[in-house]
């Protein structure tokens, strides 16, 4: 079965595929989700770490009185940063609108260019008219220690310890991380640290986070000129990629979409289910009308559809019970009544020769009374539900060369043609009820022919048939399906002087129907009479319960107009 037939007949392919693809949207919308999430992070993560560095040499700049020392000053800074300062017009260069408005909160713009690797940093200076500006191509240590070299040279012209402090109060406002003025003992560090602080280097350590929700950070520990002080710039956070927070984030996400996904994937069965549930509903209250109405093909449909024929056929066979007792207790009557009035006139009379002749007549209507009981009880095995089939090979020649000395054996004098078919030509079929079907259509052909009746049988485009011929006169085309109903009888030669009890018809139709075949009646091309054809697949089909939709439909027509 290809993949698509799959999908349109298993609800729960669909619901599996469906799920794999909800699984695999739901990961690449977190992949993109994230990829894009971080890349704003690392973008703020840039512009706020380079906004304390460019700040501090725009300070450096504004404490120059001629351009020629601006210029010296800002030659030494690239130097010491290890990246060229260019003061250039704002005008020069194209920011955007949210560029612009990152100036005007005294932010700087950061242009990340992936190939080649570089970073474009601008910073506005305090005349509004001209930027700072820098390309970075990677941070080194060398540009941490210049922001500590460009911060000791800022606190310089400041005088006091309480001045350097409240300057270095102001200066962080301009750094995302903390600066302070420490005593040295109170650092932690160790002895080649002191030792490198005591020459007036700055000590540079990494702190390891100490729990999960902690990152990597870098401590810098910069001399000043107060003696036992220091300044500590930090702890400066690393960037990390996947913090505790969004990845909790992400995760309570995709299981939201999912479960949104898994909603939308079930809703419509539990819809469907919930259809059938109140169609079992309404027919645990009785009511057997009740039609339950599921679109598609799938698993749920075809239980559905099942659920409908199982009601259907249900109603059917109550309808049919009802119809059956009405008509038994009909048919009963007429024999039972004659066997008392033979009771009675044997009680009656004394000729014996009036005896044996009301005895006679008893014996006959107990042969009716039998014969009809044989007949209800067949139609009843095969109206409750499905009959046991032994299937076989059935050779029709065989079968119509029996059924031809049986109908003869009856003394009628109607000819009996038989069209015979080839000796190796079989079908699949219950020999017993096919040998009934024809027999009963013999029958049937027999009380109504005036001279000949045909009776043939063969196999025509993977479909068996048998088919039997009169030349009576024949029924009326609206007549024609009535005469599968049970106890049904015309009004017109086919009527009960012609003998039977109704049910002959109605047994081969429901034969027909769990052969998995169907049951027609028209006009006879040779004889001008009745023909009554029975077709079914040479190997049938597994028969699904339903409900024989030719007879039930005049079932409860008729029913409903009596």
């Amino acid at each position: 079965m290809s993949l698509v037939s799959s999908l349109k007949h298993s609800i729960f392919v669909r619901i599996y595929a469906g799920l794999l693809i909800v699984c695999l949207c739901v990961a690449l919308f977190a992949q993109l989700l994230m990829g894009t999430i971080n890349k704003e992070r690392v973008q703020s993560y840039r512009e706020n770490m380079a906004m304390g560095a460019f700040h501090l040499v725009s300070e450096g700049i504004s404490h120059q009185n001629t351009a020629e020392e601006r210029e010296y000053w800002l030659s030494d800074a690239s130097s010491l940063f290890g990246a060229n300062f260019k003061i250039i017009p704002i005008d020069e260069v194209d920011f955007t609108a949210s560029e612009l408005r990152r100036f005007k909160n005294d932010n700087t713009v950061v242009r990340y260019v992936e190939q080649p690797v570089y970073a474009d940093v601008y910073y506005r200076l305090p005349d509004n008219e001209n930027v700072l500006t820098a390309r970075i191509s990677e941070v080194t240590e060398q540009q941490v220690r210049a922001i500590a070299v460009f911060l000791l040279d800022d606190l310089s012209y400041e005088v006091t310890l309480s001045d350097k402090r409240a300057r270095l109060a102001e200066l962080e406002e301009k750094f995302s991380f903390p600066l302070a003025f420490v005593p040295v003992n109170t650092l932690d560090l160790d002895s080649d640290q002191m030792s490198r602080l005591r020459r007036d280097e700055v000590v540079i350590s990494l702190q390891d986070p100490n729990s999960s929700t902690s990152s990597s950070a870098i401590k810098i520990v910069v001399p000043s000129e107060i003696n036992d002080m220091a300044v500590l710039i930090g702890p400066v956070p690393l960037f990390n990629w996947f913090p505790l927070n969004l990845i909790i984030s992400m995760i309570l996400i995709s299981m939201f979409l999912i479960s949104l996904g898994v909603y939308a994937l079930i809703f419509p069965l539990e819809r469907k289910l919930q259809l059938i549930q109140v169609g079992v509903n309404e027919v645990s209250k009785g009511n057997l009308d009740i039609q339950v109405q599921v679109i598609g093909q799938d698993e749920i449909a075809r239980l559905s559809a099942t659920f409908n024929a199982m009601t259907s056929h249900i109603k059917r066979l109550i309808e049919s019970q009802r119809e059956l007792t009405r008509a038994v207790s009909h048919e009963l009557r007429t024999p039972v009544a004659r066997i008392r009035f033979a009771v009675d006139m044997l009680a009656d009379t004394d000729d014996e020769d009036s005896r044996f002749m009301q005895r006679d007549y008893i014996d006959e209507d107990i042969e009716s009374l039998n014969g009809l009981i044989d007949e209800i009880l067949t139609y009843a095995k095969l109206e409750e539900g499905s009959p046991k089939l032994d299937l076989e090979p059935v050779n029709l020649r065989e079968l119509l060369q029996q059924i031809e000395r049986e109908t003869n054996a009856l003394g009628k004098p109607i000819k009996i043609v038989t069209n015979l078919p080839n000796a190796k030509v079989t079908a699949i079929a219950d020999r017993r009820y096919l040998h009934r079907v024809i027999q009963n259509l013999a029958g049937n052909a027999l009380r109504y022919a005036e001279t000949t009746i045909i009776v043939s049988a063969g196999v025509k485009k993977g479909n068996a048939f048998v088919s039997v011929e009169d030349d009576g006169h024949g029924i009326p085309e609206a007549d024609r399906e009535k005469v599968f109903i049970p106890f049904s009888r015309l009004d017109d030669s086919r009527t009960r002087a012609s003998g039977g009890y109704g049910l002959g018809l109605s047994i081969v139709s429901r034969i027909a129907f769990w052969f998995n075949g169907s049951m027609k009646v028209d006009e006879s091309r040779d004889l001008g009479g009745a023909r009554f054809v029975m077709t079914w697949p040479i190997k049938p089909l597994t028969q699904v319960l339903a409900a024989d939709e030719l007879t039930q439909e005049k079932s409860e027509r008729d029913f409903d107009t009596k």
